[in-house]
């Protein structure tokens, strides 16, 4: 019996119009920022973190505050600092004399996590985030506690200023299973900002109401999963990651641009997104359109340019529309 059988089309309706009240709250305060809101809730019904770069002023903070609150679940935002030390993040052992020992958590035990400017810390304060990303986990002293479920993190990375900045080593850019661009609003978008801004009103004024539960996501993240994905499907994910590897095999120009292709987390995370995907558009299976669709924002932080490439400003978007054109659906 294959993978996903045993999700109805009704299970799937049923997710997808509480996803759309979600996305109703949300619009109650946040204006435009379609491809980050879809992104956010690719992410969060995929159980995975995203790495967002944009500007700042453009709402990064009030998005996932907002979808916080539509979620019914708890937030917290790490302003990442030069002098910002591991310990802020994780918790420390604290001690007083008549209870002894004891621990302080930190912001991380929550279920949403604003991860402000991360490249402004240095690496080993990165690492105590992106461990816990990865574990689910934080040791403080010598006990170690599980973090609360759903646990979900957005970072951000300021794109126009290098100066007291760290870089995000690759591996650990690897472990984002999105890159989103957040850009500027359209006029016609800022003109609503205008008259709706968060600094005429508080945000309480806006009256969002948790349209879902954090078990209701935890449910959806289990069901994600279950959806059916065909063997020509898979093969077309690994095709496409072999893309960014050997890309004189499909006939990639821009392949001459590539120092190091995706890793394997580049074929996990096309399955499981395209899937992701396939829930939101109603779907109990995922087609290959599914895919093309989000093989941007799954694979763009994946492929790392050479000197040539950086020196030719070549996008890796570039590349992935190149590849996406190139390769076959078997």
């Amino acid at each position: 019996m294959g993978e996903g059988e045993g999700i109805d089309e009704r299970t799937i309706d049923a997710h997808r119009e509480k996803l759309e009240n979600v996305k109703r709250e949300i619009g109650k305060l946040i204006v435009g920022q379609k491809e980050v809101v879809d992104g956010l809730f690719l992410g969060l019904l995929c159980n995975g973190h995203i790495l967002v770069e944009g500007v700042p002023g453009i709402a990064k903070t009030l998005i996932i505050r907002t979808l916080a609150k539509a979620t019914g679940c708890d937030f917290n935002r790490i302003q990442f600092t030069v002098d910002l030390l591991p310990t802020d993040i994780t918790g420390i052992t604290a001690y007083n004399k008549d209870k002894g020992f004891y621990v302080v958590k930190g912001p991380v035990f929550t279920n949403f996590i604003l991860a402000d400017e991360i490249n402004r810390a240095p690496p080993k304060t990165q690492s105590a985030l992106l461990e816990a990303m990865g574990e689910r986990q934080v040791t403080i002293g010598k006990e170690t506690f599980i973090l609360p479920n759903p646990f979900f993190v957005m970072a951000t990375q300021n794109p126009i200023e290098s100066a007291g900045t760290y870089s995000l080593p690759e591996a650990q850019i690897d472990r984002f299973l999105l890159k989103l661009f957040m850009d500027y609003p359209t006029c016609d978008e800022e003109m609503k900002i205008l008259k709706k801004n968060i600094n005429l009103y508080k945000f309480d004024d806006f009256n969002i109401k948790a349209a879902i539960t954090p078990q209701e996501i935890l449910k959806m993240q289990d069901d994600t999963k279950k959806i059916y994905m065909g063997q020509k499907v898979e093969q077309y994910c690994v095709n496409l990651v072999d893309a960014t590897r050997r890309p004189k095999k499909y006939g990639i120009k821009l392949g001459k641009y590539i120092e190091i292709g995706s890793s394997p987390r580049a074929s996990i995370g096309l399955f499981i997104v395209s899937k992701a995907n396939a829930l939101v558009h109603g779907k109990n299976f995922v087609i290959p359109d599914f895919v093309k669709e989000i093989a941007h924002i799954v694979l763009r932080h994946r492929i790392i340019l050479n000197y040539e490439g950086m020196a030719e400003g070549i996008k890796t978007d570039d590349i992935v529309k190149e590849i996406l054109e190139k390769v076959p659906i078997p």
